[in-house]
């Protein structure tokens, strides 16, 4: 089994689509075609389930991805540590809570990229445990996820500290205990947000129930639906105070317990050289 069909599997499996996976790869679509038959047919199973011009993995292909992610990333580890003074290149794979990638990253990413042009900045956003899961899984080189972080396997740096504050409609009465807000929806991320599972446990150990719980997928909905009336919801002080909204929202602050909350930068432990990685987790440094 070739590394570089390995590549190929899995271009196409992020991509969904031979077409995309040809372009990204720099490839004509005949050859990735038939590198992917190839593997097939060496493997004896079904990699994707074609649907037009569509392809959905299989449970095989999801396994074989997951030994593919890996594989590659011990080979691009080797190469890098046979050439100790090379510098950072390639692609840095990095996720992160939408709340931080909007707040935190935009001056430190346009920073990194002047300062290291050759490393193919890659950026996914997502709440903690599905960002957790991606480095654990190799599908992320770091991420910046919220604390506590229960996986000893990964290398954990605090690089911020968030105030964590609820936000209501702008008229709302001051709110000092989950009893000021009862029976109010809670305007939330999907399962797995550090913060949702904080806002929950403020409303649980005071035995209060809220109403109901409305999932979003962006915190631009979340913030605008607050300001509309919707509920209630837990946001970074940080993004409150970068969009200068004051007028559209009331601020209410926690007990520090709920409030004060790390970000952390974490990658696992067994990927030992990895010079973007490297690069990356010092421009995040205090002392940048």
């Amino acid at each position: 089994m070739e590394l570089s069909a390995l590549r190929i599997f899995k271009a196409v499996a992020e991509e969904g689509s031979v077409t995309l996976a040809a372009a990204r790869l720099n490839r004509v679509q005949s050859n990735v075609s038939a590198r992917l038959t190839q593997l097939e047919e060496s493997l004896g199973v079904a990699l994707f389930h074609r649907a037009g011009r569509g392809l959905h993995i299989t449970a095989e292909g999801d396994r074989l991805l997951a030994y593919a992610d890996r594989l590659l990333q011990l080979a691009d580890e080797a190469q890098a540590a046979m050439r100790p003074d090379q510098q950072p290149s390639g692609s840095l794979r990095i996720g992160a809570m939408e709340t931080t990638a909007a707040a935190r990253l935009p001056i430190v990413l346009a920073a990194f990229n002047r300062q290291h042009p050759q490393v193919d900045l890659l950026l996914e956003t997502g709440p903690t445990d599905h960002l957790l899961d991606g480095v654990l899984r190799h599908r992320l080189d770091v991420a910046l996820v919220a604390a506590p972080v229960p996986h000893g396997e990964l290398v954990q740096v605090p690089v911020f500290t968030e105030e964590l504050v609820l936000i209501t409609g702008p008229a709302h009465a001051p709110v000092r205990t989950p009893y000021d807000v009862a029976r109010r929806n809670l305007l939330v991320f999907r399962s797995g947000c550090t913060y949702r599972r904080r806002l929950e446990a403020w409303f649980a150990e005071a035995d209060v129930a809220p109403g109901r719980i409305s999932e979003f997928g962006t915190f631009e909905a979340i913030i605008g639906c607050v300001a509309a009336g919707m509920g209630v919801a837990l946001m970074p002080m940080e993004i409150i105070g970068q969009r200068k909204l004051g007028r559209t929202i009331k601020t209410h602050p926690l007990p520090p317990a709920i409030a004060q909350v790390d970000t952390m930068l974490v990658w696992r432990k067994d990927v030992l050289h990895h010079p973007a990685r490297a690069a990356f987790a010092a421009s995040l440094a205090p002392s940048n």
